[in-house]
C-alpha cells in the first residue's frame, strides 16, 4: 500500500528523486525504499514515514584541512578552533570538522550546529569525510602529517601522534600518518600555503595541532556568530535558568582561583600579555597586566559583584568555576540586598558556559579562555562584560 504513497508524492513534487525507486531491506520488520537524494521511505501497515540519510559528500578539488584541537581544555581548543576556521577560509579549502578533546572524542556536531558554520565557509565533520572520501581520496599509505619546524632546526621530528591528546585523538579516528612534510611560514602566510602546498599534489592539509595561534587574533573573534549551540547544551541550560531564576535577570560570574592559578599568576604583574588576556587587554590603552586582574582577591570578587547587582537590580548570582564558588562569602556579603547564589559543577562545563552567556551582566577573567569564549558570544548579541580588577 506505502509504494502507491510514494508514487503519488514524487508526482505532487512532495520527495525529490527519480521516477526508479532502489528496493532495500531497511530491516527484517519494515520493508523500505531508497530515493536517489538518499531519502528512505519505510512503509508499516498503510503509514509512511520518511526519513533522511546522510547526503552524499563530493570530493572537493580545492583540498581541505584536518587538525587535531589538542591545546588544553574547551577554551583553548575553541579560540585555536576559530583560528583553523579562518585559515582554511584564506587558503580556500574545506575544513573537517575536528571532534572536540575532552577524555574521549566529541563529534563537533554533539554541542555545535553545522548550519551556521556552511553560511561563512566549506565545512564537513571529521567523521564524514573519513567514512566517505577519505578511502579514495586519502586512503592509508598516502596520509602525509604536516608540521611547523624552525628552519635552523634540520633535525626536528614531526610527532603527529606522539603523546596525550594527540595520540589517543587521532587513533579514535582511525588514522595513522605514512609521511611527514615540514612548513617554516606562518598561517597568515596565504600566498605561500597555496604556492608550496597546491592542492592537485597536497589535497589534505592534515596539522598536529590548529592551524592558528593563540591567543586567538582579534579579527577572528568575530566568528564566534557561527558556534550555535545544539539542543544538547540549550535544553539543560533553559531548563537550569527557567527553573532557577524563573524568568528574572541574573549576574554571572566565571572564577579561576584554584591554586593553579595562583602559582600561573605569581608573575604576571606588569606584563603586556598572558594566556587569553588580550580580550581585556586590547581595550586597556596600552595597560599592563596586574595581578588582581589575573588572581583577582575575595574581596575585590565581593565589591565588583555587589556592583553588578546594584546596577541591574538582579537578585540572582550565578557562579562558574572548577574551584571554590565562594556561595556562603557571596550571599552573606549580599544579604541586605536579598541575593541567592547558585552553582551548578555541571558534567559538561560547556552547561556553565551557555548559563553565563544568559546573563544580564557577566564578570570573567581577563587572561581565561574559558571566560573569552563567554565574552565574545556575549558581544555577538551585544550583552555587557566586565573582568575583575579592571573598571
Amino acid at each position: 500500500m506505502y509504494l502507491w504513497l510514494v508514487a503519488a508524492l514524487l508526482f505532487a513534487g512532495e520527495l525529490s528523486g527519480e521516477s526508479e525507486l532502489e528496493a532495500a531491506e531497511t530491516n527484517p520488520e519494515v520493508p523500505g525504499v531508497v530515493l536517489d537524494n538518499g531519502a528512505e521511505v519505510f512503509g508499516v501497515e498503510g503509514t509512511l514515514k520518511v526519513g533522511v540519510a546522510k547526503p552524499r559528500l563530493e570530493w572537493d578539488p580545492n583540498g581541505y584541512v584536518l587538525f587535531c584541537p589538542c591545546m588544553g581544555r574547551f577554551g583553548n581548543q575553541a579560540e585555536h578552533f576559530l583560528g583553523g576556521l579562518a585559515f582554511a577560509k584564506a587558503v580556500n579549502r574545506t575544513l573537517a570538522l575536528p571532534p572536540w578533546r575532552t577524555d574521549r572524542n566529541v563529534p563537533f556536531s554533539e554541542w555545535f550546529k553545522v548550519e551556521p558554520l556552511q553560511t561563512y565557509h566549506r565545512v564537513v565533520s571529521m567523521e564524514d569525510f573519513l567514512e566517505q572520501l577519505a578511502p579514495v581520496h586519502w586512503p592509508p599509505g598516502r596520509r602525509k602529517g604536516y608540521c611547523w619546524r624552525n628552519r635552523r632546526d634540520t633535525n626536528a621530528r614531526c610527532g603527529m601522534k606522539e603523546g596525550n591528546p594527540f595520540g589517543p585523538f587521532w587513533d579514535h579516528l582511525g588514522v595513522d600518518f605514512d609521511e611527514f612534510v615540514f612548513y617554516e611560514f606562518t598561517y597568515q602566510q596565504t600566498e605561500a600555503w597555496t604556492k608550496e602546498f597546491p592542492p592537485s599534489s597536497h589535497p589534505v592539509l592534515a596539522f598536529k595541532g590548529a592551524p592558528a595561534s593563540f591567543p586567538m587574533k582579534a579579527e577572528h573573534r568575530q566568528f564566534q556568530e557561527f558556534l550555535q549551540w545544539t539542543p544538547a547544551i540549550t535544553a539543560p541550560g533553559q531548563d537550569f535558568i527557567q527553573t532557577t531564576f524563573q524568568g528574572r535577570p541574573y549576574i554571572g560570574i566565571h572564577l579561576r582561583n584554584g591554586p593553579d592559578f595562583e602559582r600561573a599568576c605569581a608573575n604576571v604583574e606588569g606584563t603586556s600579555s598572558f594566556m587569553a588576556s588580550p580580550q581585556c587587554t586590547d581595550i586597556m590603552a596600552g595597560r599592563t597586566l596586574s595581578h588582581k586582574m589575573c588572581f583577582p582577591s575575595r574581596e575585590e570578587i565581593l565589591r565588583k559583584t555587589k556592583n553588578a547587582i546594584l546596577a541591574t537590580r538582579a537578585k540572582f548570582v550565578f557562579v562558574a568555576t572548577d574551584n571554590d564558588p565562594l556561595v556562603e562569602e557571596l550571599e552573606q556579603h549580599l544579604k541586605s540586598l536579598k541575593v541567592k547564589v547558585h552553582h551548578l559543577n555541571p558534567h559538561l562545563p560547556q552547561l556553565d558556559l551557555y548559563i553565563l552567556g544568559q546573563a544580564q551582566h557577566f564578570i570573567g577573567n581577563c587572561v581565561s579562555s574559558f571566560t573569552s569564549f563567554v565574552k565574545r558570544e556575549r558581544d555577538v548579541h551585544n550583552r555587557t562584560s566586565s573582568f575583575w580588577g579592571l573598571d
